[in-house]
């Protein structure tokens, strides 16, 4: 990798090729569990940007030179009304993000609140299919874009979100949630994702010496009658190292009252498997 003007990476054709790829294997299973979790890509793309320019600020100052929103946007490719929006909004914050992209939670957003889709009583109306100006093709036409009615129910339908009923479409849940799954478990996929990625990332530009342990081991023609004991083998094994590691952390970490400043460790091992012909 050479540097142009000591502050901007050109990549060759080759190289550029292999990170492409590689990005798209990273993001593969990322979208999967996206998706899973009713996240739309236009929210995915937003903190994309957000992520290039909050990394472009750290890449021009580790260069020893001041970052500013020019030479960020030069660096990232964005527009410099875009690098400074990004870089003064908290993303995290924005509850509207979410529903600015995801169509499925506009719809829901919009049943709910607007009086046209409410019955007598004010709460969301049990709506035609697609006959009228407040049956469910008119609302799904209205804030879902070009998705079609059939098309939004079934993804609705899918998550128990609606159901069909005697005279049209009920909404069945006042959010659109597609997995229920625990948000303690979703704080792994930033946590011991981002710390593979970060050891990888330190690892392609270190001296060998100061690399990090990163290994595994793999094999593309174990007997499928075996696969269930290795599993059991391997939970096992992984857990005796993992309460090793735990023990000898335990007593060499700082005292609550040592005037001391702290340091973060952490080693990971995970397990998968697939069938040979999966990608």
């Amino acid at each position: 990798m050479a540097n142009y003007g000591n502050s901007f990476p050109v990549m060759s054709e080759d190289l550029q090729k292999v990170l492409q790829q590689s990005v798209l294997r990273v993001l593969r299973p990322l979208v999967r569990v996206l998706l899973n979790h009713g996240m739309a890509y236009g929210t995915l793309a937003e903190l994309a940007r957000k992520a290039f320019v909050e990394e472009g600020f750290d890449y021009v100052e580790r260069s020893g030179k001041r970052p500013t929103v020019s030479s960020v946007s030069a660096l990232t490719g964005l527009t410099r009304k875009e690098t400074k929006r990004l870089r003064e909004i908290d993303l995290l914050s924005d509850e509207e993000s979410s529903a600015r992209y995801n169509r499925a939670i506009r719809v829901i957003s919009a049943w709910i609140a607007d009086p046209r889709f409410h019955d007598s009583n004010g709460k969301p109306a049990i709506l035609a299919v697609d006959q009228g100006e407040s049956s469910f093709a008119a609302l799904v036409k209205e804030y879902s874009g070009d998705i079609p009615p059939t098309a939004m129910f079934k993804v609705l339908e899918a998550t128990k979100i609606v159901a069909a009923v005697d005279g049209g479409i009920e909404l069945k849940q006042r959010a659109y949630l597609p997995s229920a799954t625990p948000v303690e478990k979703l704080h792994i996929l930033g946590t011991d994702v981002g710390e593979l990625l970060e050891t990888i990332g330190h690892n392609l530009e270190a001296e060998p010496t100061g690399r990090f342990f990163q290994r595994k081991v793999s094999n593309v023609s174990v007997d499928p009658r075996a696969v269930a004991t290795f599993r059991d083998l391997s939970n096992r094994k992984s857990q005796e190292l993992l309460e090793e590691y735990h023990h000898w952390l335990s007593h060499h970490q700082v005292d609550d009252g040592e005037d001391m400043e702290s340091a973060y460790v952490a080693i990971g091992i995970y397990y998968i498997e697939r069938s040979k012909q999966e990608p």
